[in-house]
C-alpha cells in the first residue's frame, strides 16, 4: 500500500534539520531520511558569529539571519522545551595593538557598528597582553542538544526513517521512492551528494575540518568563546572545544596528525597552563566558490531539490535559507538569485 507525503528530506545536518522545522511549524506531511552518520553539522563548533574575525569585516545579510535565527531558535522551543542558543559573546584577542586600533577604527563602520564593541576585556585564564575585543550579538549553539532534540522529536512524531536512500529505487517520473508517493524531494546531504545521481555535478567542494576536545587544568572565564587562531568553549560535559582547521585538499577519512598538532601547538601559545586532548573529531564541510548556499530544482526533474553548500556558517545559511526554501516550495517564491543552483548553468 502507498504512503503519500508531502515532502521527502534526505540528510540530517543543519540544511535538513532547519528545513524539517518549517514543515514541522507549517503543518506539512514529510519524512526525513538519515544514515545515522555523524555529519559535518553535528561535529561543527555551532559558532553564530556576525564577524569575520582575521579582518573584522562583516558578511552578506549577516544582521538578517542573526534576527532570523532567534525567532526560529523561539519558534523550536515550543515543541522541544529547550533553546540552544548560548547568548555568551565572542571575545576575539587581538594579536597586537595595531589590531586593536584596526578594530576600533572599523567599529565606527555603519555595518560593523551593531557586531564590534567598543569596550575591551581583559581575561586572567589566557594570554591576552593586548586584550580582547567583544563581538556583539554573537552566541553559539549547543550543538549536541539541538540535534540530540531534534531528531528524538522527529522519531517521536514518526517523521524520521533510520537507512540509507537508496537512488536506484526513485522514480521522478511518478514521483514514488519504494512504497511512497511524494509532491517534492529536497536532497540536504552536504558532501554525500557526491554519490547522488541526480546532483554529484554541483559545485561543491569538501573542507576538512578537525577540532579537539581538551580538559584544561584552569578553567576559562564565564562560559565565553574565545578566539584567537581557534575557538575555544566550554562543552557540556565539563570539557572544551577547540578548533577547528580548514583543509580544502585532504580528502581521508582519517585523522591528521599534522592537523593536531597545529591545533595543541595554537592552544598552548595562548593558554598558559596544563590541558589534556581528550578526543580528536573531523568532518567535511560542503564549500562553495563563490560562498553562497545552493538552492534549486533538478533541470530535468522538478520535483526534485537540493539544498547544501552551506559552509562554515552552517546554523545562519541552513536556518535562512530554509525558509527561503519553503516558500519557494509552498508559495512560488523566487529563491534568491545569488543562492539559486541556476547560477551554475
Amino acid at each position: 500500500m502507498t504512503k503519500s507525503v508531502e515532502y521527502i528530506i534526505v540528510g540530517d545536518g543543519y540544511a535538513a534539520i532547519f528545513l524539517a522545522h518549517q514543515f514541522i511549524k507549517n503543518n506539512k506531511s514529510f519524512l526525513l531520511f538519515t544514515e545515522g552518520k555523524k555529519s559535518a553539522s553535528m561535529v561543527s563548533a555551532g559558532m553564530i558569529n556576525p564577524a569575520v574575525l582575521k579582518r573584522f569585516t562583516t558578511f552578506w545579510l549577516a544582521q538578517e539571519q542573526i534576527d532570523s535565527l532567534k525567532n526560529t531558535m523561539t519558534e523550536i522551543e515550543q515543541y522541544t522545551g529547550q533553546n540552544y542558543l548560548i547568548e555568551k559573546p565572542i571575545l576575539r584577542v587581538f594579536h597586537d595593538e595595531k589590531e586593536k586600533e584596526l578594530w576600533l577604527k572599523k567599529s565606527d563602520d555603519e555595518n560593523l557598528k551593531p557586531f564590534l564593541s567598543k569596550d575591551f576585556v581583559k581575561l586572567n585564564s589566557v594570554k591576552n597582553p593586548f586584550e580582547c575585543g567583544v563581538v556583539n550579538q554573537s552566541a553559539r549553539l549547543d550543538v549536541s542538544g539541538f540535534f540530540s532534540d531534534m531528531m528524538n522529536f522527529l522519531e517521536s512524531q514518526n517523521y524520521l526513517i533510520k537507512e540509507k536512500f537508496d537512488y536506484q529505487l526513485l522514480k521522478p517520473n511518478d514521483s514514488t521512492y519504494k512504497d511512497l508517493s511524494f509532491r517534492k524531494i529536497i536532497f540536504a546531504e552536504g558532501m554525500a551528494v557526491k554519490e547522488n545521481p541526480f546532483f554529484a555535478e554541483i559545485p561543491v567542494h569538501q573542507n576538512k575540518g578537525h577540532h579537539l576536545e581538551v580538559q584544561l587544568s584552569v578553567p576559562l572565564e564565564d562560559g565565553f568563546t574565545i578566539k584567537k587562531k581557534h575557538f575555544i568553549f566550554p562543552l557540556n560535559n565539563g570539557n572544551y572545544y577547540y578548533g577547528g582547521t580548514y583543509d580544502r585538499e585532504q580528502i581521508h577519512h582519517k585523522i591528521d596528525d599534522v592537523a593536531v598538532e597545529k591545533l595543541t601547538n595554537a592552544l598552548a601559545e595562548f593558554y598558559p597552563h596544563d590541558f589534556e586532548v581528550k578526543e580528536v573529531k573531523f568532518g567535511f564541510r560542503p564549500t562553495v566558490k563563490d560562498r553562497r548556499p545552493i538552492l534549486g530544482n533538478h533541470p530535468e526533474f522538478g520535483n526534485l531539490y537540493v539544498f547544501n553548500g552551506l559552509g562554515a556558517r552552517g546554523i545562519l545559511n541552513g536556518n535562512y535559507f530554509s525558509i527561503n526554501l519553503y516558500h519557494h516550495l509552498e508559495n512560488d517564491e523566487e529563491i534568491h538569485p545569488e543562492v539559486d543552483l541556476k547560477r551554475f548553468q
